[in-house]
């Protein structure tokens, strides 16, 4: 087979000049870089921080001393982006999805999460555990009961009449779309262009990395930043959302079991005050590790929760109802991404009250669950990747929305009371479960898992916006975590007083406000992120191999007719297999060349693993995923 020999050049050139490759390594035998093998120099960047955070301060400063006067600015705003960008929530979902599915199917599919010789951290089971727990929240509980009801009762405009089986299954197909491939296809793609840009090329855990194929050098400048203190924004107001409909939930909870004839606002933000301080304490008190394992206690109870529900509920109902509502979901999909402002405003109505809500808050959720399932990651080929974030969770709350969306709306049709539409979203859970066994214990399990929900949540994000505002350090400094932290739940008490009497409509108008604007940078991340696969060491290997093996078919047809076999040898110039390609250029070589900590450049044998001034990596970095193998 015909081939250059040696860098990859013809034989004509090697006599000649010598190709200029960090390392004396040609891009395509870089094995990989892992950032905790990168000397990285981390510190607060004050220009990240103290921008953003003046900006959030300012922000609830105006939120609680005038909520009028936001609520009505937020609320001409809302109107103005619904009608004018409505369509380009809906369009960034499809993007997500249509990325993943493109880099699972193709070349690209085979390269690692990680360098050549990274396995997977932890089995199979244990990663899509910790996937689901980081992507589901108190909204399973809050909608997973009330949302399919609602649907049925009121179908979205242009589909079926209420109340019937045909909506009956339209109403589980929305609840689907809203929850399923949707959001984990956004989740899929930040996850995947985070892990890649850190396991794989060794930079910086920050959203900024991602776009160093498109921007370079600038990633560390301003516009690097800005889309960081974009991503902290959002991620601000995505889990602010969370935890005001945790507060709203818990709420309902307490008002069941003290007998309380109304919960005000007054009381949901005494609520946020004392799962504050939960969150403060476990933050500050480096339980971390305790926290985790009642996360994981939490995602156990809360699959109980469903499976207690399947059992004592309406079983064989259900039974049938899950591959009908499976199948539905899969044949309107398309039909339900193209509504838009083209069906008219009631569609319009609908979109803002449900499906841009939804949108907006799984973009805003992008940047602190891409971090997330990307730590977890490591070591797996995009392909799995991409298939099993988008499929297995999508499927568990698919899974989820049925069994409790079908046995409310069941209830319903047996004319239980408060299953006619009149009850808030909150108080449809607890009126579920009311006709249920157990009832006297389930109240308090629920405001157990809401709670835990909250502080998690509240945990974990502040520990990503901390990162993001500490140049990617792993393990931020706990007093700038604390501060997101106290931002995020101010964030949540603008939002309950914004929305007033309907403090949901404050939660909603906030979180489409301020993801549409962070739905452009998820476009050109999609973009950054195919870029940087085109250059990957296994894309360039895999090109060179194309092209060889058709080189070296044809110049063997010339030459011997039937009579040939392929071997190793130099080609003659412009027939090599890298002949069209140039693997000097600086996009294909800058990123493997290694550096000190105050960014001079050093040099590095990747057979050996050893720094010619003698540094040697620490043990592993405090922050990093800490969980055992199974």
């Amino acid at each position: 087979m015909s081939t250059n020999s040696g860098n990859n050049l013809p034989e004509s050139q090697e006599s000649t000049e010598e190709p200029h490759y960090p390392h004396d390594t040609h891009p395509g035998l870089v094995p990989g870089i892992s950032v905790d093998a990168q000397r990285n120099k981390f510190g607060l960047d004050k220009t990240v921080f103290g921008v953003t955070a003046a900006l959030i301060l300012a922000f609830i400063a105006w939120g609680i001393s005038s909520p009028d006067s936001v609520s009505s600015v937020s609320s001409t705003m809302f109107s103005w982006a619904m009608t004018n960008t409505g369509w380009l929530l809906n369009f960034v979902m499809l993007i997500g999805i249509g990325t993943m599915l493109y880099i699972a199917f193709s070349r690209y599919g085979r390269i690692k999460l990680g360098t050549d010789e990274d396995e997977p951290e932890f089995s199979r089971f244990s990663w899509i555990a910790m996937m689901f727990g980081a992507g589901i929240g108190v909204g399973i509980f809050f909608f997973g009961p009330s949302e399919p009801l609602w649907h049925y009762l009121s179908p979205p405009p242009h589909t079926v009449e209420g109340s019937t089986p045909e909506s009956l299954h339209q109403a589980l197909a929305q609840s689907h779309f809203h929850w399923g491939l949707s959001a984990w296809g956004l989740y899929a793609l930040v996850g995947g262009a985070l892990a890649y840009s850190s396991y794989r090329r060794g930079r910086v855990t920050l959203i900024s990395s991602t776009f160093r194929s498109l921007f370079g050098e600038k990633t560390e400048g301003i516009a690097g930043r800005l889309i960081d203190m974009m991503a902290i924004i959002a991620t601000l107001f995505g889990t602010a959302a969370t935890l005001g409909l945790s507060a709203i939930q818990v709420g309902q909870g307490v008002q069941i079991i003290s007998g309380a004839s109304e919960i005000t606002n007054n009381i949901l933000i005494a609520i946020i005050a004392i799962l504050t301080i939960g969150f403060i304490i476990s933050s500050v008190s480096g339980v971390s590790k305790g926290v985790r394992y009642l996360s994981n206690l939490n995602i156990s109870l809360t699959l109980g929760l469903v499976l207690f529900v399947f059992i004592t509920g309406p079983t064989l109902f259900l039974l049938n109802l899950i591959p009908s509502s499976v199948l539905e979901y899969g044949s309107e999909f398309l039909s339900m991404a193209g509504k838009s402002l083209s069906w008219g405003e009631e569609t319009i109505e609908f979109q803002a009250g449900w499906t841009a809500f939804y949108w907006a808050w799984w973009i805003a959720w992008t940047p602190f669950v891409g971090m997330f399932i990307a730590r977890i990651s490591r070591g797996r080929t995009l392909r799995e990747f991409a298939l099993i974030t988008m499929a297995i969770p999508s499927f568990i709350l698919i899974l989820a929305f049925t069994i409790f969306g079908g046995t409310a709306i069941t209830m319903n049709r047996e004319n239980v009371d408060g299953f006619d539409g009149s009850s808030s979203k909150e108080q449809v859970l607890f009126d579920m479960f009311s006709n249920l066994p157990l009832y006297s214990i389930t109240p308090f399990i629920l405001i157990f898992v809401l709670a835990v929900f909250f502080v998690t949540s509240a945990d974990s994000a502040s520990v990503v916006m901390g990162t993001m505002s500490s140049q990617g350090n792993p393990a931020p400094n706990k007093l700038i975590v604390v501060f997101w932290g106290l931002c995020m739940m101010g964030i949540a008490v603008v939002m309950l007083l914004t929305g007033g009497e309907s403090a949901l409509t404050g939660l909603q108008n906030l979180t489409i406000l301020i993801a549409i604007p962070f739905a452009l940078v998820l476009i050109v991340m999609a973009i950054a992120f195919i870029k940087d696969l085109s250059t990957d060491p296994a894309a360039i290997r895999q090109r060179y191999a194309k092209a060889a093996i058709s080189n070296a078919v044809v110049r063997g047809l010339e030459e011997h007719g039937d009579d040939f076999e392929l071997s190793i040898e130099p080609a003659e110039e412009g027939r090599g297999a890298g002949a069209t390609f140039d693997s000097t250029a600086d996009h294909v070589t800058d990123w493997y060349q290694r550096t000190d900590e105050e960014g001079n450049d050093v040099d590095y044998d990747f057979t050996t693993g050893k720094w010619a001034d003698g540094w040697t990596p620490e043990s592993t970095e405090e922050g990093e995923v800490d969980a055992k193998k199974d």
